[in-house]
């Protein structure tokens, strides 16, 4: 992929490298999860991310607690690896700013609604794709562009209401659930990176760039997966089973006297390796759990059983002895006890850095391993407008002039 704009020198850890998207400017008008958790993808695989936010700031600046330094917590875990500048969409110029930078960039995403940058005088079809025929052009809405819910603003538990996740999530007999992270906001951020790097290749191929239109209802759609298809193949809604599974039993959690465990077994074997690891190695001859189909339908007779198994038991002498066999347990840990697990430290998912106000900064490392071009930390999360005048000289604007941004070139 391929860009006239130029990126700044990384640096920080790994300067000497360049990620695989080096060379790739987006311009990123978004807020708060879905989209920002995009961009944030794509600047730490080495896009050059230009953060435009409002003269109040990025909702998620005001959300928490905790706030460290003035600093949310909340905001920093999507914003690393960018550059932070402010402008004023309800200015004129400010406007003209941002096609300036439109002009030179290979990405633009935004998550307003439907009809707000045309309201702004910054549609894609009339006035950005004129002005830049090679812009990917990305707008994460609630529901897509078109359609009687398009104009309906989308946050993650609306989604996952009207969307079908809180439906199937939650204890058996129980109320409907959201899950614990913004899930749909996540996932749309990740499904958003991938279509935004798919336009750029088929870019890369004809010169020509395009809309991509996500929407978070889509995306909660698509998610449903197994669930989704077992309704449109063959009728079946299945009710909340708290940890349990509906197609696969047994999955569940089950208290031991230190504490809970999380089993999923996949397959017959599995199954009697487990029961052999809780000395009960007659259960799977049992007629109601001698295979999948059965243990399914004798769901609840299973469960109780394999409570009464795990209930006098050691936790981590379980989950060690479960290791050495191949049978898929693991505790269940709470966030303090997962940051400590050696596998952590092994695949470098803690990185820590300099923040200009915060000082040492901790936060989750980067998901991919790519063997020739590695994620990278260049910037720390900006501080609100940070980077504006370094941004504003870069496209031939002058930095000085704060108030009234000037063109020079």
């Amino acid at each position: 992929m391929t860009s006239s704009a130029t990126t700044p020198p990384a640096s920080g850890p790994g300067a000497a490298t360049h990620g695989p998207l080096h060379g790739v400017r987006v311009i990123d008008l978004s807020r708060v999860l879905a989209a920002p958790f995009a961009t944030m993808m794509m600047a730490d695989l080495g896009a050059d991310v230009i953060k435009v936010e409002s003269p109040s700031g990025d909702d998620t600046r005001r959300w928490g607690p905790p706030w460290i330094a003035g600093e949310s917590a909340y905001y920093t875990c999507t914003n690393r690896n960018k550059r932070g500048i402010v402008l004023d969409f309800k200015r004129h110029q400010d406007r003209e700013i941002v096609k300036r930078l439109v002009a030179d960039a290979d990405v633009v995403i935004e998550n307003f609604r439907v009809g707000t940058m045309e309201k702004w005088g910054l549609g894609y079809e009339d006035v950005l794709r004129p002005l830049n025929p090679r812009l990917v052009y990305c707008s994460v809405t609630g529901y897509g562009r078109t359609g009687p819910a398009a104009p309906l603003p989308g946050y993650d538990p609306i989604i996952e209401a009207v969307g079908g996740f809180m439906s199937i999530n939650g204890e058996e007999g129980g109320r409907p659930l959201k899950v614990g992270v913004a899930v749909i906001d996540i996932i749309t951020g990740c499904q958003a990176a991938f279509a935004i790097t798919a336009a750029l290749l088929h870019r890369d191929r004809t010169g020509e760039g395009q809309r991509v239109d996500l929407s978070l209802f889509e995306t909660s759609l698509s998610a449903l997966a197994n669930q989704a298809s077992a309704y449109l193949m063959g009728g079946e809604v299945h009710p909340r089973l708290g940890n349990a599974h509906p197609h696969i039993q047994p999955t569940d959690t089950f208290e031991t006297r230190t504490g809970p465990v999380m089993v999923c077994i996949g397959n017959d074997q599995q199954f009697r390796r487990l029961c052999g690891l809780l000395e009960a190695p007659a259960l799977p001859d049992d007629p109601r759990f001698t295979d999948n189909r059965a243990r399914v339908a004798h769901r609840r007779d299973l469960t109780a059983a394999l409570q009464r198994l795990f209930a006098p038991l050691d936790r981590d002498a379980l989950t060690e002895r479960a290791d050495a066999v191949g049978v898929p347990l693991a505790p269940v840990l709470e966030l303090d006890e997962v940051f400590e697990h050696p596998q952590v430290a092994a695949r470098d998912m803690l990185i820590e850095f300099d923040h200009p106000t915060i000082g040492t900064m901790r936060q989750v490392g980067f998901p991919w391993k790519l063997g020739r071009t590695p994620a990278l930390l260049r910037y720390p999360p900006p501080l609100h407008g940070q980077h504006t005048a370094e941004v504003l000289a870069e496209v031939g604007l002058d930095p000085d002039e704060a108030e009234e941004p000037v063109l020079t070139g």
